[in-house]
Order: C-alpha cells, then structure tokens, then sequence
C-alpha cells in the first residue's frame, strides 16, 4: 500500500493545484509576509526569497518524500499566478486522515479560492487517494478560515482549549505570540455527498497524475 503522494496537478474551473517550483519563489516570498498570513501561521517574518526557496527546493520534497503530506501550490488557470498554498499535514496512512490547511494571497481574498481549491483537494484525496477523513484546526478567531471550512461542509468537532499560538503586532512593531483555542473541523467521503459535493461537481474538477 503506498505510503506517499504522487506528484499530481488538479485542475477546476479556474485554478490549477500543482507542486512548488522554482517560478513561485518571488511570488511566495510576497505572499508570506502579508499581515494576516503572518497573525495566524508559523511562517518566519519577515519572510525572505531564500526561505521561500528552502521551502520549496527542500521542505516540500522532504514532505511528500516521507509520507508526512503534500505541498501545492493554487495558481490561477489563465495567468498562472500563485494565489495560494494547500498543505497536507500529519498524514496517518493506516487510518487514512490528514489536515488540511490553506493559505490565499491577500489580493486574491474574497473570491472563493481557498474553498475551491479546498474542495477540489479533498475530493482528490475521497475519491482517488481513498482517505476516510480530512481534519482543519483553526484558531478561534479566524473567521474568514471558518467560514471555508463550514462552505466546504466541514463538521465542527470541537475545541482544543489553549492549544493555538497566533501572533499579534507589538508597538514596536515586532511580532509577539498570543495563544488561543482552536477549533477541529472534520469532512468524511459522505460529507461531499450533500452540498459540498454538489458544489464539487458543479465546478468540473479533475484531477491527473504528473509523471515527470
């Protein structure tokens, strides 16, 4: 039984999910040091071109390679532009699970990339890789990421009190921490039988394998 994800590029209306390369380095780098990225991720900041390439060059691959879960890049079907990140984490490949995370660039906010590419991963992962359940955490005061995952037809399990560190600005302008709860977010293959999964079909996803 495999134990790792095939290099593969999903496709949707209007994105294409792909890996990271080269290309994207300037464009991720951009992206990382938005405010909001940085309030409620990990990522370094300032965030530089070279750990963009670090990211991209050694974590990803290193990621994938181990089984641990997937990095893609979302780009823009007909400008190619990156708007975002899906990741895979915490992959467990004897229960079939994994978490699932985005990240939409500031400028391409309020279009309804992150639930579309969110979607298309997912069914990817339901109907091809034959996984039994996708986890999302977010922080308790990320709304907009909570409104993707209830769009997605994600079901709320529950909170992890204390559990997320955010990060907030200080007055001198450095970053400092701020815990909060997260929220625990679960989608079953049944779950994109309802509304999430006519939205799926809705928007003629496919998916294929990169065998270069």
């Amino acid at each position: 039984m495999t134990s790792t994800f095939p290099n593969i590029s999903i496709s949707t209306e209007r994105l294409v999910l792909r890996a990271l390369d080269e290309d994207d380095v300037t464009a991720l780098s951009e992206m990382m040091n938005d405010e909001q990225i940085a309030a409620w991720t990990d990522v370094p900041q300032p965030f530089t071109e070279a750990g963009a390439r670090t990211w991209i060059d050694e974590y990803a691959p290193a990621e994938r390679a181990a089984g641990r879960g997937l990095d893609l890049a979302v780009t823009e079907f007909l400008t190619q532009r990156l708007v975002g990140i899906i990741q895979l984490t915490r992959t467990n490949w004897h229960v079939r699970s994994t978490e699932l995370s985005y990240i939409v660039a500031p400028w391409a906010r309020g279009e309804g990339y992150a639930s579309e590419a969110a979607l298309a991963t997912a069914r990817w992962l339901f109907r091809e890789q034959k996984f039994e359940r996708i986890e999302l955490r977010t922080a308790a005061d990320n709304t907009a990421s909570q409104q993707v995952a209830q769009k997605i037809g994600c079901i709320s399990e529950g909170v992890l009190r204390n559990a997320c560190i955010a990060h907030a600005r200080t007055e001198d302008g450095t970053w400092t921490d701020v815990r909060t709860d997260f929220i625990v977010w679960s989608l079953l293959p049944e779950d994109l039988e309802g509304g999430a999964g006519q939205l799926a079909d809705s928007t003629g996803f496919t998916s294929f394998s990169d065998w270069n």
